[in-house]
């Protein structure tokens, strides 16, 4: 069948791997052909061989009021988290459809993953109830659509890590029960298959721990155990795909005994997060401040990595806006990122994908 009457098909290609991909599901409804080719896995390994994907940033950011308050209560009060697809290169924002099922905003506590075309939004509680919910909700870049997919198995589960392979899967280690317990237990979701596997247990609980993709093994670093509430730990432990096994607790993983949820992997060895207003990179077995943060970055809300370069959001002090800055790793300068003022709010969860 021709994509296009009268021209080859490889041509049509040609034509469709350079539509930007937010047109993907408006040139999906033009005809069957055109749907089918778009939906293929080699669809998009083809637009990312010849240089057409692009970096987005999806960031599960609050929204923007029309006045402002530093007062706690009524701060949070209002605050409504919203998913918005952030370009930091040219400051561009947009949102996406809300997820199904919570029109009232965003589930808080949410972790948002991207895995290839597709990004997974998993658990968190209702923003009006508090209502722990186990729900999978997955959007669909290609069609623009949302679908539900397997809940969390294993009760209810808050403050966990939870991290992608970028391809296929979804881990989730940790966290705390309804009874405030921590975690020791550990998943993984195919999210082609929309299945989860029982993992082995890890060997510690770790209640608000951070997940990372690291060297190719998924680790879950720091958290705290139930009779430490609050107090954080130094260790962290990695689950070796290969072997389908954890490999033995690293007890001095941190430099320090802190919440771990700014660390992230750089993709070149290295990881980084931000600690007393500086930026500090471990290579090795060791951390080292390679940068200082930017003065208005007080309150850092959220760190990833973009297209090689370090991406921070924060503000100058609680109740502020929120402003983006990239750190070049090469010259360790700072630019300022320039964001409409209604994207300005603050930022509980994010992703980095290449569509």
């Amino acid at each position: 069948m021709e994509l296009v009457p009268g021209l080859p098909n490889d041509v049509t290609l040609e034509c469709l791997i350079r539509l930007p991909f937010d047109q993907f599901s408006v040139a999906s409804s033009v005809c069957k052909g055109w749907k089918a080719e778009i939906e293929l896995p080699g669809f998009r390994r083809h637009r990312k061989s010849a240089g057409f994907t692009r970096s987005i940033m999806v960031l599960a950011r609050a929204r923007v009021g029309p006045t402002r308050t530093t007062h706690v209560a009524k701060l949070l009060a209002r605050l409504v988290y919203r998913l918005t697809v952030y370009d930091p290169e040219t400051g561009f924002g947009s949102d996406l459809p809300p997820v199904p099922g919570f029109p009232d905003g965003l589930p808080m506590f949410c972790h948002i993953v991207g895995v290839g075309a597709e990004m997974v939004v998993v658990g968190g509680c209702d923003p009006v109830t508090w209502q722990v919910s186990n729900a999978v909700f997955i959007y669909n870049f290609v069609t623009a659509a949302w679908r539900r997919g397997a809940d969390m198995p294993g009760g209810q589960r808050l403050f966990f890590g939870c991290a992608s392979d970028f391809d296929r899967t979804v881990y989730v280690a940790g966290g705390h029960d309804h009874a405030k317990n921590a975690l020791k237990s550990a998943m993984v979701y195919d999210v082609a298959r929309d299945e989860w596997v029982q993992l082995p247990d890890m060997a510690r609980e770790r209640d608000e721990c951070k997940a990372v993709f690291h060297r190719g093994k998924f680790h879950v670093i720091g958290g705290y155990p139930t009779e430490n509430q609050g107090r954080f730990q130094r260790d962290a432990e990695a689950f070796d795909l290969a072997t389908g096994q954890w490999d033995q607790v690293q007890e001095e993983f941190l430099d320090a005994a802190v919440c771990p949820r700014t660390c992230v992997d750089g993709g070149d060895g290295r990881l980084y997060m931000c600690h007393k207003r500086n930026v500090i990179a471990r290579e090795g077995s060791k951390w080292q401040v390679i940068a200082g943060l930017p003065d208005a970055v007080a309150n850092t809300a959220y760190v990833a990595m973009w297209q090689g370069k370090l991406l921070v959001i924060g503000s100058s002090k609680f109740g502020e806006p929120h402003g983006a800055y990239l750190l070049d790793l090469k010259n360790f300068s700072w630019v300022k990122l320039e964001s409409p003022e209604e994207y300005s709010g603050h930022v509980q969860a994010g992703c980095c994908m290449e569509i």
